[in-house]
């Protein structure tokens, strides 16, 4: 299951009141994964001169594909 997926479903079964426009879920999960997408951006090694850091990036690169999709 996407990331996307889980959001709209945990919007959808909120109690916000705007739940019921079409495109509300989408619209609210939109920033949410803007802002998610900016923080692993932000703690991404620019290289990976260790194990550590090769797996720190290859698991945030991993996390930031999954948000495009």
């Amino acid at each position: 299951m996407k990331f996307q997926e889980l959001l709209i479903g945990a919007i959808e079964r909120s109690e916000i009141p705007l739940r019921f426009e079409p495109g509300a879920a989408e619209s609210v999960a939109q920033p949410v994964t803007e802002m998610l997408r900016a923080w692993i951006t932000a703690h991404l090694p620019e290289s990976a001169e260790s194990e550590f850091d090769s797996g720190y990036r290859a698991m945030a690169l991993r996390l930031l594909e999954e948000l495009e999709s």
